[in-house]
């Protein structure tokens, strides 16, 4: 073990790490079979994620996802969020029957009658106009991910699939991309918010995905129906917000996924918090960041993610972590990048002096 580790940190971790059986054992993943490539896989610092995860999960609710419904409530959900003031207009009458703007106003804002929009606003967009919307979404101060999510709704792109009548694949030459990239936890992350593949430094910063069902592998579900994905994240309620801006985007492309369907009823009916996320209608784009974890055996990371669409497939990206050259956090995942090539180690009890 290294000597630069101090005994309070052996004690408190390395020590306790027997009483799991399969903390004291690596867990051997071919890669034939796993998600990984690169011969043999040896991890053992995702058991205490993933020991919590229960395996006994229900099937999701299959609803179906009502696009006009979906853009009405969109709408109405961006024009609530701003007042009268934040647009240049006069606030009128000290009490206000809606929240946000009216319509009217909006209507005014954006050029457009007052009927047209409330037909748009009623999820009639079959004829509107990419001008129209154009002017819509900058009068409702929209970003570039809510304003593409507008027109999505607005105009749907015709599908000869359905989105799940494929599966999705990732290539070798990526798989193997994951693998040399030594030090670097990173995976990659397709539709509904799929784990499709990740490198061992990826398990140990996150749990050995391998471990769980493909269907599991998830990282809305791990978000929302697994307590231990709680305490990794700092900010959890971030978190989960992000989780549901990004399921929210891919509804928004393909309102006609069985599959996302699926995932968002059962989210909806096991989590409280997703239904309340799930009703502000947030969307985004992953892009890049920083996230604080709370790891079980190195305590604290700050990590910079960055976000990077692959060019032949734009719904998979790989996600990459990194720290600050010279930071603890950086320490810290060089102790990990020990574990995971040599899990004996990180199972083994400190030797004594």
């Amino acid at each position: 073990m290294d000597a630069g580790v101090p005994d309070s940190y052996l004690t408190g971790h390395v020590t306790s790490l027997p009483q799991r059986r399969r903390n004291t054992q690596p867990t051997v993943v071919p890669t034939s079979n796993g998600p990984t490539t690169g011969g043999v896989r040896h991890v053992c610092v995702g058991p205490p994620i993933l020991d919590s995860m229960q395996q006994q999960q229900q099937p999701g609710v299959d609803a179906p996802i009502d696009r006009r419904a979906e853009l009405s409530e969109f709408l109405r959900s961006r024009r609530a969020r701003l007042k009268p003031e934040d647009v240049g207009l006069p606030r009128y009458g000290r009490h206000r029957r809606v929240p946000g703007l009216r319509r009217e106003e909006l209507a005014q804002l954006a050029g457009v009658s007052v009927a047209y929009y409330t037909r748009l606003e009623q999820g009639n967009g079959r004829n509107v106009s990419a001008e129209v919307l154009d002017a819509i979404a900058h009068a409702l101060r929209l970003t570039g991910a809510e304003h593409a999510h507008l027109m999505h709704l607005a105009k749907p792109k015709q599908h000869k699939k359905k989105p799940s009548a494929r599966q999705q694949q990732v290539r070798p030459a990526l798989r193997q991309l994951l693998d040399v990239l030594e030090g670097v936890p990173a995976y990659v992350a397709g539709r509904r918010t799929e784990i499709l593949a990740w490198n061992r430094m990826a398990a140990a910063v996150f749990g050995d995905w391998g471990e769980l069902p493909p269907p599991e592998r998830n990282w809305a579900r791990l978000v929302f129906l697994f307590p231990a994905y709680r305490d990794l994240f700092v900010d959890w309620e971030a978190k989960a917000a992000d989780i549901v801006s990004y399921l929210r985007m891919d509804a928004g492309c393909h309102p006609d996924d069985p599959k996302l369907s699926a995932l968002i009823g059962e989210l909806s009916v096991k989590s409280e918090a997703f239904r309340r996320l799930w009703a502000a209608h947030d969307v985004k784009e992953k892009r890049h960041g920083v996230k604080q974890l709370r790891h079980p055996f190195v305590g604290e990371l700050t990590l910079s993610y960055e976000t990077f669409k692959l060019p032949d497939d734009s719904e998979h990206s790989l996600i990459t972590y990194h720290a600050e050259p010279g930071s603890p956090s950086a320490e810290a995942l060089q102790l990990l990048a020990s574990w995971g090539t040599d899990a004996f180690h990180a199972g083994a009890p400190a030797e004594q002096p």
